[in-house]
């Protein structure tokens, strides 16, 4: 018997893939830490050498690019976010954390978030049966051993949520996940229409620097976007959810937005941001948390 293709599906089936993992309630605080009137959530991939290994790709021009991020983005990170004052998030594949002696320490050290992303920056969706979660327990585990912190939350690699994630995310116990896209502000991950108590951070590939500024010699992915144009976009990002009083997260890498151009333009944004009254730099972890308090008040 041939598989029925989406046309034929009946309203179970098509209803059904669409209630798996969806939006519940809406968890946007009437006010932030501070009476401040939106809350700025950073995040920062720190995927170094990993989307090549997991690739095969162990050539080493590849991998000098993902040292980079580790070598010269995340001390440039670090001191822009010392200097503004910006607690952040750091999702770091275990692989990752074990190649670079001390980049955990110096997370903690800077009053940082540190949450899971994978093992290897692995695609969960093409693994075997089982290996996601053996992943994800193992990742979680050398992220606790190396930092001194069991972490709260995670960000799938490359956003990539399988029919799996969620209920390997619940076996964790972890307070968030920031890897789906249905809002723009916080909400209440619902599983099959039962609400589950996991806070989304959403994320969107428009506040995300890869999109921009990503190079693939072979491929026809391209940075065609100049720094300053993906500043304006940004802004405008932030401007509205000042406006509206909600989140603004933004998910960046080591070593594509630590170049000497693309962290001048995150700079002056954060200079842009920190100019406004009411503004509360938060990890995603704090946000995730304040929102969920205020929702069950």
């Amino acid at each position: 018997m041939t598989e029925q293709q989406p046309w034929q599906w009946d309203e179970p089936t098509w209803r059904g893939h669409v209630e798996r993992v969806r939006a519940g309630r809406p968890l946007r605080p009437g006010s932030w830490p501070g009476g401040a009137k939106v809350a700025v959530a950073l995040s920062f991939d720190s995927d170094h050498e990993t989307p090549a290994l997991r690739d095969g790709d162990v050539l080493p021009g590849k991998l000098s690019q993902g040292e980079y991020g580790a070598r010269v983005g995340v001390p440039r990170i670090l001191r822009l976010l010392d200097r503004v004052h910006a607690p952040s998030t750091f999702f770091v594949p275990a692989v990752s954390a074990l190649l670079h002696d001390g980049e955990l320490k110096s997370y903690v050290d800077g009053g940082h978030e540190i949450a899971v992303h994978g093992w290897i920056h692995e695609r969960n969706t093409r693994l075997p049966p089982g290996t996601e979660r053996a992943l994800a327990l193992r990742a979680a585990d050398t992220l606790e051993s190396l930092s001194g912190t069991r972490p709260a939350g995670v960000r799938t690699p490359s956003w990539d949520f399988s029919p799996d994630t969620l209920s390997i995310i619940r076996e964790l116990g972890l307070t968030y996940d920031s890897s789906l896209m249905a809002d723009d502000d916080c909400y209440e991950i619902v599983a099959d229409g039962e609400p589950t108590g996991i806070v989304e951070v959403p994320v969107e590939w428009i506040r995300d620097d890869m999109p921009y500024f990503m190079m693939e010699r072979f491929a026809a992915q391209r940075p065609y976007t100049p720094p300053r144009g993906v500043l304006s976009i940004w802004r405008d990002e932030f401007d509205v959810a000042y406006a509206e009083g909600g989140i603004f997260q933004l998910t960046m890498h080591p070593h594509i937005i630590g170049h000497r151009s693309r962290i001048t333009i995150l700079a002056e944004l954060l200079d842009y941001i920190a100019g406004h009254e009411g503004v509360w730099f938060g990890t995603h972890l704090q946000i995730a948390q304040h929102a969920l308090a205020a929702a069950t008040r």
